[in-house]
Formats: C-alpha cells, sequence, structure tokens
C-alpha cells in the first residue's frame, strides 16, 4: 500500500464516525465472524451500567464474562492505569520493574494454596497452557484428567482439556493424553488417575457447564488420590476467582489446596491478563522453555494492584457473598411453584445460574430489550455474573427484569 493509498483511506469516514447502524455490518463484514453479534452497540459504561451508541443504558449483569468485577471504569482503577500508562507499559520479564515485583509480593500470600511463584501471562487461556505445560514438563508424566462439561479455554492444550463437542470437534485430533471422566462419577475419577497422570485439572463451579458447582466429596476423593499417585492437582479459577463465588477463590468454599492455580478474566479488571500460580512440589521449567512477550507488563500489574486496593477498601468479597444469597433467595421465592419456569437454581456469591425448561436464546434476547445483559451457560441455563460494585437497588432492578421476562410466554419454546 502506497502513501497516497493510506491518504486516501485516511479521509474516508472512520468507523467511530459511522452511524450507529452500520457499525454492526463494519464488524460483520471485516471481523472473524466467530461470534454472533448481539442487538446492541456499546459505547460506554461506568460502574454496573453502559451506555449504546444510541443513548440507551443496559445494567450489566455478564461484564465481558465476569472481567469486570470492579464494574466499568472505577476510578480508582482508571487513575491506576492512567499513572502507569504514562511512565512505562512493557518490559520484558528478562527485567525487573518495580509493578511487577509489588504485585508478586501482593498477590501470592492471598492465594489458598502453597505457592511462591507466579507466572504473569495474558489470559485464563494462556495460564491453563502454562500449567499443563508445567505439569507435564516437571513431572516426566504426559496423562491428563478432566471432567465432562469442563471448559478451560480453545488454544490446543486448554482445548484438549474442554470437553465439549462443538469446541473440540472441528479442530481434532487435539493433544494426545487427555481423559475426559463425569463429574457425577467420583469412583470413575479415582480410577483414571493413576502413577502416568501429569495432572487432573477442575473447575470447582463449572461456568460453561451450566454454573454447576462440584460436590465436596468429590473434590475431596480427588485431591486424595493425586496426593497417593503423586499427580498434580490443577484447579482453574479463571472465572471463579477474585470474589466471583464470595470468597476471594473458590477453593476457600471446600479447603482445598491445589498444586497449580490458574487465575484469569476478573485479575486485572478489563485488561488482558492471566496468571499461575504454583509451589515448590511443582519446580520450575528449564530456562527459556516456557515465556510470553507481553505477559506481566507494568500496566497490567498496575491495573492489577488497583483491584485488590479496590477489593480490601470496599469489601467486595463480604458484597459478593451478601448480595448472592440475596438474589438466590429471590429468585427462588418468586419463581417456585406450579408452572414454574426454573427447574434449578444453582451458583455461589454473585455466580448464579438458572436452569430453565426452554432454551435461553429468545430470553437473552428479551432481556436486552429490557436493559439487561446476560449470559447462556449452555443451551436452557441462564448466567448472571453482576459485578461485586453492584449496588443494592441495581440488584433488585436486574432481578425484576429477569422475573418479568421469565413469566411471559417462553419466545424459544420448551426446551
Amino acid at each position: 500500500m502506497t502513501m497516497n493509498d493510506a491518504g486516501r483511506r485516511s479521509a474516508q469516514p472512520t468507523a467511530a464516525a459511522a452511524p450507529a447502524d452500520a457499525l454492526r455490518a463494519i464488524e460483520e463484514r471485516h471481523g472473524a465472524g466467530l461470534l454472533k453479534k448481539r442487538g446492541a452497540n456499546l459505547l460506554s459504561g461506568q460502574g454496573a451500567w453502559l451506555t449504546t451508541t444510541d443513548g440507551r443504558r443496559l445494567l450489566d449483569f455478564a461484564v465481558g464474562h465476569g472481567v469486570a468485577a470492579l464494574g466499568h471504569c472505577h476510578p480508582h482503577w482508571v487513575a491506576a492505569v492512567q499513572r502507569q500508562v504514562a511512565e512505562l507499559t512493557t518490559c520484558p520479564d528478562s527485567f525487573a520493574t518495580p509493578r511487577r515485583a509489588e504485585l508478586l509480593q501482593r498477590l501470592l500470600p492471598l492465594l489458598p494454596g502453597d505457592f511462591d511463584r507466579l507466572f504473569l501471562c495474558n489470559s485464563g487461556t494462556e495460564a491453563v497452557e502454562a500449567a499443563l505445560k508445567f505439569a507435564r514438563g516437571t513431572s516426566g508424566r504426559t496423562g491428563v484428567v478432566a471432567l465432562n462439561s469442563g471448559f478451560h479455554g480453545r488454544t490446543l492444550g486448554a482445548l484438549s482439556a474442554t470437553a465439549k463437542a462443538q469446541y473440540r470437534d472441528p479442530f481434532l485430533p487435539l493433544v494426545p493424553g487427555f481423559r475426559h471422566v463425569s463429574p457425577g462419577d467420583p469412583a470413575a475419577v479415582e480410577a483414571a488417575i493413576d502413577e502416568q497422570t501429569a495432572c487432573v485439572i477442575l473447575e470447582l463451579v463449572q461456568g460453561e457447564g451450566g454454573v454447576r458447582p462440584l460436590e465436596r466429596n468429590l473434590v475431596e476423593r480427588v485431591r486424595a488420590r493425586c496426593d497417593a499417585t503423586r499427580a498434580l492437582l490443577v484447579v482453574d479459577e479463571v472465572q471463579t476467582g477474585f470474589g466471583r463465588t464470595g470468597r476471594l477463590f473458590a477453593c476457600e468454599h471446600y479447603g482445598l489446596r491445589p498444586d497449580l492455580l490458574c487465575l484469569g478474566k476478573a485479575i486485572a479488571g478489563g485488561l488482558p491478563m492471566g496468571a499461575l500460580a504454583f509451589g515448590p512440589r511443582v519446580g520450575t521449567l528449564p530456562p527459556s522453555s516456557h515465556g510470553t512477550t507481553f505477559g506481566g507488563n507494568p500496566l497490567v500489574c498496575a491495573a492489577a494492584l488497583a483491584v485488590l486496593d479496590v477489593f480490601e477498601r470496599e469489601q467486595l468479597v463480604a458484597r459478593a457473598e451478601r448480595l448472592g444469597a440475596r438474589a438466590r433467595e429471590r429468585l427462588t421465592n418468586e419463581l417456585s411453584g406450579p408452572g414454574s419456569p426454573l427447574r434449578e437454581l444453582r451458583g455461589l456469591g454473585l455466580m448464579i445460574g438458572l436452569e430453565l425448561k426452554f432454551k435461553v436464546d429468545g430470553l437473552l434476547v428479551r432481556l436486552l430489550e429490557r436493559g439487561l445483559v446476560a449470559l447462556a451457560a449452555g443451551p436452557n441455563v441462564l448466567r448472571l455474573l453482576p459485578p461485586l460494585v453492584t449496588t443494592d437497588a441495581d440488584l433488585e432492578h436486574g432481578l425484576d427484569l429477569v422475573v418479568a421476562a421469565l413469566r411471559e410466554e417462553p419466545a424459544g419454546g420448551p426446551g
């Protein structure tokens, strides 16, 4: 492309200046097309609220699949990011830098395990990939045991641990050595773990799998079996971590101390970041056998430190526990009885799943029209992930919208 070509392009109307109804067309024409666009174009956000390009306000009970635990544009977080972006944004791991060192020192003592090291990366999926490499590379074993209905990411290693056929089938064959077992059969899970198992990977609350907390008995038996066979236990807290379940980490509900802990989503409040925590039982990989270009850069570390500040100052973990209990109480009371659309209400803290008697696609459309952004967690499960800063009034308003929509005739028909 010549400079004249570039000049002619720059003279054309920009996407930002395009009419609202043209934005989706631009993205559909030039984006990868991997996700269907929803019926709103987002412009800005503040707290639990989003504003669209045509001026509508939407209450956000999805927050980027749980990323924005502090809500959108929390002032302390914004100020920390602005300070850091004016100071230093990138620094490879071959150099030390103050924000990274501060985050390592501050985060490790908060984690539920014998951890003294963190591998900082760019996403939860990358944290899972690192966990698989550390488990195989330090144990000399290759087997990995994962659970049906689990979701651990879409890159080839993480996808191999993910059970759902719709994610896996287009890319077969995947990485060998992975076994998937039903979480409803603890004996089968135990039997799958042997002296060739490098690691077992669990989501303590299966998010994409329907917001299903694992049974305590299963978790305890997996921990014991890992100890007996010297397999490593990996816990994927990419979605459940940082207060989402009413504890800082879901491991605390189970009294569980994993060998490797995968973190992501909410860790940096909206900037791309992930982390893998590990300790002496795991050991380290040879130099340069794994790495990252952007991981642990000063900008995302400053954002993550600001997240920890807000959690402490605003007591967000206790708030998530209280608001989650209120939400489940109200939904149970108002959606029970004959003719109820609700099959089961599940979740912990502000990670809430409503298994319904019909498919949720039409419901998500109706909720968006009413002013609420929500998610699916499978064809029949409505998932609610309000930001942890949600006010009591906003929570009640969101529940009003959910209850009203569920009392309508299901547009999607019976499930």
